[in-house]
């Protein structure tokens, strides 16, 4: 999460959207940066308007916009999916690591096997990320941010964000996963677009 003070404009680290970029190309220019942990970093757009805004906006007098990214469902649990094999293959000292248990190694063995996963009543940890209509999401069906970019529309994103900052955005290409297979079996695909239909319905809402 990063808060520009001058601008009164918050920018949240919606999970799987270049956040890590973000924060590289824009840390020296943001008056607080919430970089770590990740439970503060990744602040949600409730959590924020509950807890942070009343304070920020008290000592500012005046309010803050909220802006964030948002993925495509699907392919933000790709996302998700590649980090989380990339994380296990790259696994230095497996000797000394604690070993995942075999719901754990198993929801990694394919996209298909993840997304099954995470749409299980008790998802193993790689596959238990949430979801990003709770991250965004007012719980009435709306959203608790001010402005929300699609992740394809990233360059309206950076183009706002220059305007806002009167910058010129380098975003450097940190953290990415190797590609993988992240298609999924029809009735599966129809199954997380069921189970995932505020996440989707968000998603189809945003201009």
């Amino acid at each position: 999460m990063l808060i520009f003070w001058p601008q009164r404009l918050v920018v949240l680290a919606t999970p799987k959207t270049a956040t890590i970029s973000l924060e590289a190309a824009l840390e020296s220019l943001a008056d607080v940066a919430v970089l770590r942990p990740p439970a503060l970093k990744h602040t949600t757009a409730r959590a924020y308007r509950r807890h942070l805004a009343p304070y920020l906006e008290s000592a500012a007098g005046g309010r803050f916009r909220v802006v964030a990214m948002m993925r495509d469902p699907a392919d933000w649990l790709g996302s998700w999916y590649r980090a989380r094999r990339r994380e296990a293959e790259e696994e230095d000292d497996p000797g000394s690591a604690p070993q995942a248990t075999p719901a754990e190694a198993a929801c990694i063995a394919s996209f298909a096997a993840f997304v099954e996963a995470h749409l299980s009543d008790d998802p193993p940890a790689p596959a238990d990320v949430g979801t990003q209509a709770e991250f965004l999401g007012d719980g009435a069906g709306g959203l608790a941010a001010d402005l929300v970019f699609r992740y394809e529309h990233f360059d309206a994103f950076t183009a706002f964000l220059e305007s806002e900052l009167d910058c010129e955005l380098i975003l450097p290409r940190l953290n990415a996963s190797p590609a993988r297979d992240v298609t999924l079996p029809e009735p599966l695909a129809q199954r997380l677009r069921s189970a995932r239909r505020a996440d989707f319905a968000l998603y189809q809402s945003l201009a």
